[in-house]
């Protein structure tokens, strides 16, 4: 086996040889060159090409494509963006609107190119459920949360309300107390997404080296060991490995999150559970878990991991019993009959998050760099959304895809909100968890007196508050 292979589940079931493509070994012109073969590098090699077929584009790849977070996620094709909320309250009802069809509009546009281009990833669009489990205060703060969306233009077509029973309906949880339903998701088995679209842009022309590490970048110029490549564009499509590309460590903070994946269940288990179209699901809980059920019948059940200290990468993704243990409570607190289910592969992958938790897509004419990043755990649909735009703003179209609020069109990376300096990020992010895992502990008892739950709601509120 490879050991890309052992990279997760998702890798680990590619039906190709992980050989690596030839890496950069001589200089080179271009007219753009991308660093990172993983999902915001192709998608933005592949619109430039579609739109622009006489551009020499060339990506310069650190391991193979698939390494980073496009090879390790959860498999949420979602059509949406972190904080879209705070990014669109500033606009008028009718701008609002169209931006959120533009988002939603994201799984639909994977689901094109991958039919277009054969790629076979086990798509499958069947919404999401964000579930009140586990504990009623979910109920209130999941039915707070439709009302503001409600409140935002939005209506029961985008997000509904679904009661236990109705819940019941597509997935059964052991303490359910509703949940909302969006259509906008798909499911997917990403590395056979982004090994498909790193085929799909080499035939299209685009040149992948792989094994090179960047070792500098600056206007114009990418250089590894052994070479450099000159183009007209560099994109730094690495979100977050950002800290490998000073200063870009300053803007996309590399944090962690797990996943387990148990053995194939039983089709009676499986009818037990639901989830039979596809669908992907989570509980409200400030632990942000996720899960799916995939092409083999996998349960696949992620949660938030962690954040090193200087906002160091973490390379070593054999989970602890701990962490592994820690994903089984959750998901077994849902699914009880899977409390001693075989859990076959536990992995993670580091992810960028912005400052104040906001995308950014930017473009700057006079250094020639284009980058978006920040997706904050979110980055498999909204890094399409990121390739279409930097294809758009590189080749100076005017669409509606560059007049959004998480665009900046013209400038560089000083108008990205830089993160504050250690201690105080470290300090900061560990506060936060603790007060989570506190009131998720809080909550889970039964037994805990009202007044301790309303304050430890109110601690892991205000906290979440601080870092927005």
């Amino acid at each position: 086996m490879s050991a890309w292979q052992s990279i997760s589940l998702w890798m680990d079931q590619l039906d190709e040889p992980l050989l690596a493509r030839p890496a950069l070994e001589q200089d080179a012109q271009v007219d753009v060159v991308i660093i990172g073969a993983g999902y915001t590098g192709l998608w933005t090699a592949y619109y430039l090409k579609r739109q622009a077929p006489e551009l020499q584009i060339a990506i310069v790849e650190g391991q193979t494509a698939g390494f980073g977070a496009s090879g390790r996620n959860g498999g949420w094709v979602m059509g949406n963006l972190l904080g879209e909320d705070r990014l669109l309250a500033g606009l008028s009802a009718e701008s609002r609107r169209a931006s959120f069809d533009l988002l939603h509009a994201i799984p639909d546009e994977v689901a094109d190119v991958i039919e277009r281009e054969a790629i076979a990833c086990d798509f499958r669009k069947g919404g999401v459920l964000y579930c009140a489990a586990r504990y009623p205060e979910q109920e209130v703060s999941q039915r707070r949360y439709l009302e503001m969306l409600y409140a935002q233009g939005l209506t029961e077509a985008d997000y509904r309300w679904l009661s236990p029973e109705q819940l019941a309906q597509q997935i059964r949880i052991a303490k359910p107390y509703g949940g909302i339903y969006a259509p906008h998701v798909a499911t997917i088995q990403p590395a056979r997404l982004v090994r498909g679209l790193a085929r799909t842009v080499e035939r299209m022309g685009v040149k992948i080296y792989e094994n090179s590490p960047v070792t500098d970048w600056q206007t114009g110029s990418v250089r590894t060991a052994k070479a450099q490549v000159r183009g007209r564009w560099v994109v730094p499509a690495v979100e977050g490995y950002g800290v490998t590309l000073p200063p870009l460590g300053r803007y996309q903070l590399p944090v962690q999150s797990l996943i387990v994946a148990t053995e194939p269940l039983s089709a009676a288990t499986w009818d037990e559970i639901g989830l039979s179209h596809g669908q992907a699901f989570g509980e409200s809980s400030r632990q942000v878990t996720y899960g799916q059920r995939s092409a083999d019948n996998r349960l696949v059940f992620g949660a938030r991991g962690g954040y090193q200290f200087a906002g160091k990468l973490r390379h070593d993704f054999q989970l602890t019993s701990n962490e592994i243990e820690l994903r089984r409570y959750l998901f077994s607190e849902l699914f009880p009959q899977l409390k001693n289910v075989r859990i076959t592969h536990a992995w993670g992958g580091n992810l960028g998050m912005s400052r104040h938790f906001k995308p950014h897509m930017l473009c700057d004419p006079s250094s020639g760099i284009a980058l978006a990043g920040g997706y904050g755990g979110e980055g498999v649909g909204a890094s399409n959304l990121a390739g279409r735009t930097l294809a758009d703003l590189m080749l100076q179209r005017d669409t509606d895809l560059v007049r959004q609020p998480w665009v900046i069109p013209g400038g560089g990376l000083d108008n990205l909100r830089a993160w504050e300096p250690e201690p105080c990020r470290w300090l900061g992010y560990n506060a936060i968890i603790r007060s989570f895992v506190h009131e998720d502990k809080t909550l889970a008892d039964p037994a805990t007196a009202p007044w301790r739950r309303k304050l430890a709601s109110r601690v892991a509120g205000f906290m979440e508050g601080f870092m927005q």
